[in-house]
């Protein structure tokens, strides 16, 4: 596998590596923003060292990751997400959707310890998005390392998103009331059992856009991750303590389509179980419409216009992007905390739901 530094030298078949490092050092600065500029347009997916996670850091949140999984099944299923009208907990195989077909991937997903917003017919339904997360019992352990972990991935992403900001040549704070205040954000723990179907591909996760601003991954050297460049997948490979950056929707839209949301994919693996932990951060659940930054003109010449996923269209309202992709991909959470969306959802599937609150 050959990785690089500068977009340059970036092929269809390579991502490049940015060390995060050379945005902290005056003297690098320059160079790291104008290679963030081109390569983030080009490319959309990057690897990003240099973020201040220690080797022994990564191994921890890894190993914590596969001993939960390997918990008894009755004690996965007791932290289940249908427990939580705010979509955090377990969820067993097959049992969340991609474009409508379920992914062979069981996973929990964890976002920042907060009360349930007070909430009647009036309240806006992506409130209900903040909320507890289920812990497992008798284990403070897990708790302390995913919830250090949170904190951690959101400075790493925050000043990920000001080195976007300054690339674009717009104010570093630009975006900073939709990711400071009380956080979107989600850790989720992944696990891809192997597969026996050696013949054909079997969906770990279809092919999608990330609705939120930006993605964090980290994966390990199992393999199965690939994104769609000029009609082809091309995988991502294993790079060590990197993480893989995506660009998600809302920073498609707030850049008009200067910045553009690839579509990836996971391949479930065929020799060994696979294991992935992902960070999402995403406008807070009480922002209002997302802005278009106001680019320079000679950026501006090159911005498209966002291209909104016709199985998935992206919105102008943040808090309706925010809950439309977890009403949809977690059907049972739906059917019984959102009865009337859930209603919508099965008997118009490319229907956008999302609005108010209406059991």
């Amino acid at each position: 596998m050959s990785v690089f530094v500068s977009q340059a030298t970036a092929t269809h078949s390579d991502l490049p590596i940015l060390d995060l490092t050379r945005f902290y050092d005056p003297e690098t600065r320059p160079q790291f923003l104008q290679e963030l500029q081109v390569l983030a347009r080009d490319i959309g997916f990057f690897y990003l060292t240099g973020h201040g996670l220690s080797h022994a850091r990564i191994e921890e949140i890894e190993s914590i990751s596969q001993a939960f999984f390997a918990l008894d099944q009755t004690e996965k299923q007791r932290l289940s997400m249908d427990n939580s009208p705010h979509f955090r907990g377990y969820t067993q195989l097959y049992a969340e959707n991609t474009r409508n077909i379920p992914d062979a991937r069981e996973q929990i997903d964890i976002g920042p310890e907060l009360p349930a917003l007070p909430f009647d017919a009036a309240t806006p339904l992506w409130h209900r998005l903040q909320g507890p997360n289920q812990w497992p019992t008798d284990w403070d352990e897990f708790q302390q390392v995913t919830t250090a972990w949170l904190r951690d991935l959101r400075r790493i992403a925050t000043d990920l998103l000001h080195a976007f900001m300054l690339a674009l040549k717009v104010p570093e704070n630009a975006l900073d009331a939709f990711v400071t205040g009380t956080p979107n954000e989600l850790l989720k723990l992944i696990h891809y059992p192997k597969t026996e179907l050696q013949h054909q591909l079997q969906q770990g996760v279809g092919a999608h856009k990330d609705t939120n601003i930006l993605t964090l991954l980290l994966q390990d050297q199992v393999g199965g991750l690939q994104v769609q460049r000029d009609g082809k997948w091309i995988d991502v490979p294993y790079v060590e303590d990197a993480f893989v950056i995506n660009i998600g929707e809302t920073l498609e839209l707030a850049t008009n389509g200067y910045l553009v949301a690839n579509t990836h994919r996971v391949v479930s693996p065929t020799q060994q179980d696979r294991y992935s932990i992902a960070y999402f951060i995403s406008p807070n659940v009480f922002a209002g419409d997302l802005p278009v930054l106001q680019l320079p003109a000679e950026l501006q010449r090159l911005a498209t216009g966002s291209v909104s996923d016709p199985l998935n269209p992206l919105l102008k309202s943040i808090g309706q992007n925010s809950i439309k992709s977890r009403l949809r991909s977690h059907l049972s959470v739906t059917a019984k905390f959102y009865p009337a969306q859930y209603q919508e959802i099965i008997s118009n599937p490319h229907r956008v739901v999302g609005g108010q609150y209406d059991a």
